[in-house]
């Protein structure tokens, strides 16, 4: 057992918002300015189920951009774990082949936690425990050209399976659990890591809350 801070618990922040939205650069932000040593980072990407009991053409079929997609309550306890001051380990996911892998990830606690991921400002045991919440808003179009840049390099997938995906699942998924979900930022950021007005409020915010 580690301890985050012995006079106080962390600061949680949840960042949300839509797939390629600009999420990765808002942390990326927050990260450079508070400095790596004092930043946990909880992806909700690495909690996606395991889905190695399917095969692999209805892994494909399967709908990855619902709520039910992602085992959120273990998050929430790895969450109340780094809250409490002690170590977990986190699932490492081959999203390649939608199947999480043998190994885990040692994640310590320290002074200040972030959570990210498209769908963590709809979880309300999530947000419950965020002390800032984030929603990163950028327009479709953008994200849409963002996620296939993704996809193509980092994910192995064909432009024909990233068109496919993204009308069947992500699009709606996006209008129906996603977008609701700005309602509960205390903070929308448009044009997302490019925000610096927007990046520098959210820094002053952090670092009141961690004096």
């Amino acid at each position: 057992m580690s301890s985050a801070d012995s006079t106080s618990e962390p600061v949680v922040i949840g960042i949300a918002g839509g797939s390629g939205s600009g999420k990765t650069t808002v942390l990326n932000r927050i990260v450079d300015a508070v400095g790596p040593r004092r930043i946990t980072v909880l992806d909700h990407d690495s909690y996606y189920h395991d889905l190695g009991h399917l095969s692999p053409e209805e892994r494909k079929g399967f709908n990855v951009d619902h709520p039910n997609a992602l085992e959120s309550e273990l998050l929430v306890h790895h969450l109340g774990e780094l809250i409490s001051g002690n170590a977990i380990h986190k699932p490492v996911y081959d999203y390649s082949e939608h199947i999480r892998l043998p190994e885990v990830q040692l994640i310590e606690p320290r002074p200040v936690i972030i959570i990210e991921g498209i769908l963590v400002l709809a979880v309300p045991q999530l947000r419950q425990k965020m002390d800032i919440k984030l929603f990163v808003d950028t327009a479709d179009d953008i994200r849409l050209i963002r996620r296939i840049k993704r996809d193509l390099s980092e994910r192995g997938r064909t432009i024909e399976n990233i068109i496919d995906q993204y009308e069947r699942s992500v699009r709606p998924m996006h209008i129906e659990f996603v977008e609701p979900s700005k309602h509960f930022a205390d903070i929308i950021i448009p044009r997302g890591g490019h925000n610096r007005v927007a990046i520098e409020m959210v820094l002053a915010r952090i670092a009141v809350a961690i004096k």
